[in-house]
């Protein structure tokens, strides 16, 4: 940072309280929010600061012995670690008749009340997409840090594309280290925002001699037969000629299972092993392997064959979507028991058929709560499996929370006062009427066509209820044709074909300023769109439909919608159970995200990591006695400083909530509307960075470092930021 800025900083520090009230009667009386939030600091303001660079990492520590595994918890009791992600299971109700998803799987749902702490009061990043949320989960770090904030799948720019809308569309879900696209954007997938591969998740694991099993999980294992096969075997290798000839043994053979070992362990020794590669992992990472896929983790874990939790064969991996409890967890039963104490699993969703006809199911439709209840006997006999291995939570920390929640998009069911459990509840098939199943599949090139002909720049979007605008030859934010876009999107309406409602399509609209406040501007400014339309969650937005659908019409296919900001699907849950964690039930008081998980985890594990997450360590649910010392020592006012900052920095604290309604209202007004709220939010983010930074500084110190809050900075840090998330409250309180 420059002394200018810095000196700007400080002086709106200093003048926190002032410019509180400067903002009150700025909104009372109508004026510009530039001058609201602005006018002081811009005039000390040549220039925007940037957030305050991460510390270098600490060297790396010397790895354990081979074949010990070295955990470092509080009173030494940890020896496993088990971490369960759903794919959309809720614990919230989605009709206030039918039990939850948590509720139809009792054996799940008590194990943590009985053993631990669930609360309710949990949070995705944004945009809330799978792939966004698990790697935020694993490695403790938004978006902008691991490179993935649009996703499952994202457009980068590149003019050479052949369908000629000035962007590609690519998947997100590859292997940790792949390359996006060697020749139009030779940038890692998973990428910090200084352009090198992210840190992986399970390095301080293998360091202290752990092996570390991963299934179905996100990126930790191999994501498709393409180019994850030559990253890991080599184009000419057996593997990728059976991946040419044969795609759909190749998955069952090498995608979706892993294991990623500790140096020299017997694991990896036993099988087909390669080299575990991380080219940029912060203190080097040599002499590790791995295993990738069912055909050579299988034969270690289960010599005989594995089984599911039901006694049926499992030949091959089986898939991503439909990967089910009994499955997922017969290969983390089966990992614990054969030396892999680390296992991070996936397990798919409830609320689609897993089976033909595939379809969406309705709440309490007879197939959704089928599938429940067989995930809850999966459960029931994993825990029964783990309790006669001697795996239980006096000797091993689970956690368990859902990538995010769903908005279902369909009407109520025919028969009103059903419950789903005793009475299934039913709906009316097809795409006609107010009882459907299924999202409103929306042509946006149609409807902006509707609403501006004039509008003939090529474009491409990230088809999804959040489209990501990619309008060809990435005009800067503030060009005339990126803001007539932005101008018409926030106009776009449509009529519901399943109520007769005229419907306001667009909830919120953010551009690149917007993006970088809610953590969305990656390390590759080719991934960064032209702006973001988080959409009304009855909609998922294309640039086409099927040939004789109308360009607004009902697909059954789909119902369970996520990706933008609403309640229902940003809040999702998080359950801990184990040594160090207190057994509280269900609880709602503490506000988390899901950066949060990496470093509660590590902290009870006795691990770190050699970056540094943008989360905090939730020490509310953990007993005095598991807490680090620094954490211990500084009484409440860890607490109160980590809520503070999480309520500025969250893409979803209150802050970035406020911001998603100063941003709307920038895009979707005039020049001089326009010109203001974005110079307001490059202050605010400006400042809220500044602000971040040292206060995650000073949570770390005390998380990691052994020292402790104590002082009169840390209560003004804590003031001042409660005073920035109010002030821009009523900026955004004062917006029609």
């Amino acid at each position: 940072m420059n002394r200018k800025s810095s000196k700007t900083l400080r002086f709106v520090r200093r003048n926190a309280h002032h410019l509180a009230v400067a903002v009150r009667k700025a909104v009372a009386a109508g004026v510009s929010v530039a001058f609201a939030l602005t006018s002081a600091a811009m005039a000390f303001t040549p220039a925007l600061a940037d957030a305050k660079a991460l510390p270098a990492p600490p060297p790396a520590e010397a790895p354990a012995p081979a074949n010990q595994c070295s955990l470092r918890s509080a009173k030494g009791e940890i020896k496993h670690v088990i971490y369960i992600q759903f794919d959309n299971v809720h614990f919230t109700r989605d009709n206030p008749n039918v039990p939850s998803d948590l509720e139809q799987m009792p054996h799940l749902l008590n194990f943590f009340v009985n053993n631990g702490t669930l609360s309710s009061n949990h949070h995705t990043p944004l945009i809330s997409h799978t792939e966004d949320d698990i790697i935020t989960s694993l490695t403790g770090v938004y978006g902008e840090r691991h490179g993935q904030p649009v996703s499952n799948s994202f457009n980068y720019f590149n003019p050479a594309d052949p369908d000629g809308l000035g962007s590609t569309f690519t998947t997100s879900f590859t292997y940790w280290t792949d390359i996006v696209d060697p020749a139009a954007d030779p940038t890692f997938g998973l990428l910090t925002a200084s352009r090198k591969n992210a840190p992986a998740p399970w390095v301080p694991f293998t360091r202290a001699g752990c092996n570390v099993g991963a299934v179905s999980i996100a990126n930790m294992e191999l994501e498709n037969t393409h180019a994850d096969i030559t990253t890991v075997f080599g184009a000419g290798s057996k593997e990728a000629m059976e991946a040419a000839s044969n795609s759909s043994q190749a998955t069952k053979d090498f995608v979706g299972i892993a294991i990623h070992c500790a140096a020299g362990d017997a694991v990896c020794a036993a099988g087909t092993n390669k080299p575990d590669v991380l080219p940029d992992e912060p203190g080097g990472y040599n002499g590790f392997t791995a295993l990738y896929g069912h055909k050579y983790v299988v034969p270690v874990i289960a010599p005989s064959g594995l089984n599911d939790l039901s006694g049926n064969p499992i030949p091959g991996f089986p898939g991503f979507g439909g990967i089910s409890a009994a499955q997922s967890l017969a290969y983390t039963a089966a990992m614990q028991e054969h030396g892999v104490p680390i296992t991070y699993s996936y397990i798919s969703d409830a609320h689609d058929s897993h089976s033909f006809p595939f379809r969406a199911f309705g709440p309490g439709e007879a197939g959704y709560v089928n599938q429940l209840a067989a995930y809850d006997a999966a459960f029931e006999t994993f825990f029964t499996r783990l309790e006669n291995d001697g795996i239980t939570p006096s000797n091993t920390l689970f956690i368990l929370t859902a990538d995010e929640n769903d908005h279902f998009a369909g009407g109520p069911p025919l028969n009103a006062n059903c419950d789903g459990v005793k009475v299934p509840c039913t709906y009316s098939p097809g795409t006609t009427g107010p009882n459907t199943v299924g999202e409103i599949l929306t042509n946006i090139l149609a409807l902006l066509d509707q609403e501006d002909p004039s509008l003939k720049t090529p474009f491409d979007i990230h088809f999804d209820m959040a489209p990501a605008f990619y309008v060809s030859g990435q005009p800067a934010r503030d060009a005339a044709i990126a803001r007539e876009f932005e101008r018409d999107a926030a106009k776009l309406t449509a009529v519901n074909p399943r109520t007769g409602a005229t419907d306001k399509l667009t909830r919120f609209l953010a551009d690149p300023v917007e993006l970088k406040l809610l953590h969305m501007v990656t390390g590759d400014p080719l991934r960064t769109p032209t702006f973001v339309m988080f959409g009304d969650p009855d909609y998922f937005f294309q640039t086409f439909v099927p040939a004789g659908s109308p360009n607004v019409g009902v697909n059954p296919g789909f119902a369970w919608n996520h990706g933008g900001v609403a309640p229902e699907i940003n809040n999702t849950y998080l359950a801990l159970a184990g040594p160090g964690v207190k057994n509280a039930g269900l609880t709602h008081s503490v506000w988390s995200d899901h950066t949060d998980i990496r470093p509660t985890l590590l902290s009870l594990v006795g691990l770190k990591d050699d970056y540094q997450s943008q989360g905090r360590v939730l020490a509310e649910d953990l007993h005095p006695w598991a807490l680090p010392e620094g954490i211990e020592n500084s009484g409440d006012e860890f607490a109160e400083l980590a809520r503070a900052y999480k309520r500025i920095n969250a893409p979803l604290g209150d802050l970035g909530l406020a911001s998603l309604k100063i941003s709307t209202a920038a895009l979707a007004g005039d020049e001089d509307t326009y010109n203001n709220f974005e110079n307001a939010l490059q202050v605010i983010t400006s400042f809220r960075n500044e602000l971040a930074d040292e206060m995650l500084e000073r949570l770390t110190d005390a998380e990691f470092h052994g020292k402790h809050i104590h002082d009169g900075k840390d209560r003004l840090l804590i003031q001042e930021a409660n005073a920035l998330a109010d002030s821009v409250q009523l900026l955004a309180a004062g917006l029609k």
